[in-house]
């Protein structure tokens, strides 16, 4: 079993504006998305290997049940793709999620049992690189490396598999935060989108 960084979502205000400050850094935007029955929607930026989305609630009552999005504490959450498409086991105990925007047979596995204060982990078996990204004004081309920062304590069983597979890394800190690297981050420059995201680059 090997898998890999698919995607990684913030939780952002309604309509998402701070991805206007993402568009201002460099990055090119690509085609919002929204997620029926589900209650959420989000903005959506996209790299060779992963893609970053800002996601917000439009439904309470939709995105409480059974995700939690409106009771997680943590405003992250992190998907995990099979890096070889053969080999597509489950890395963590899940319970199997089909919403009705995603078509048949197709499944979202969401890790169970895991706490509030950690990020929403799940998992697609069927999911592949980005074919086509846009070229980044900035220059970006590949996420590199995922860095959560997080106050909780003893990880959740699928937690310590994100970190074992090397999907993200976590330490302990005193806010919730997320660093991404892009493409080694050898010009050794950063940006931090604090307070409007919790959410640093590094590259």
């Amino acid at each position: 079993m090997a898998v890999e960084l698919d995607h990684v979502f913030i939780r952002a205000s309604a309509g998402a504006p701070e991805a206007d400050l993402l568009v201002s850094f460099g990055l090119t935007e690509g085609r919002p998305n929204r997620h029926p029955g589900q209650g959420t929607a989000c903005r959506r930026f996209f790299f060779r290997n992963a893609m970053l989305e800002l996601l917000w609630v439009e439904d309470a009552v939709a995105a409480a049940w059974p995700l939690q999005l409106v009771e997680r504490i943590s405003p992250f959450g992190v998907c995990a793709r099979p890096a070889d498409p053969l080999e597509a086991a489950v890395p963590f105990a899940a319970w199997e999620y089909r919403p009705s925007y995603l078509p048949e047979p197709l499944v979202i596995h969401m890790a169970a049992g895991c706490p509030l204060e950690e990020p929403l982990w799940f998992y697609l078996g069927f999911g592949v690189r980005p074919e086509r990204t846009p070229e980044h004004s900035c220059g970006f081309g590949e996420v590199t490396g995922a860095r959560l920062s997080s106050p909780v304590g003893a990880p959740s069983d699928a937690m310590a598999v994100m970190v074992r597979e090397k999907v993200v890394t976590v330490e302990r800190g005193s806010e919730h935060l997320l660093e991404l690297t892009f493409d080694g981050g050898g010009q050794k420059r950063t940006c931090d989108f604090r307070p409007n995201l919790p959410l640093v680059f590094r590259w």
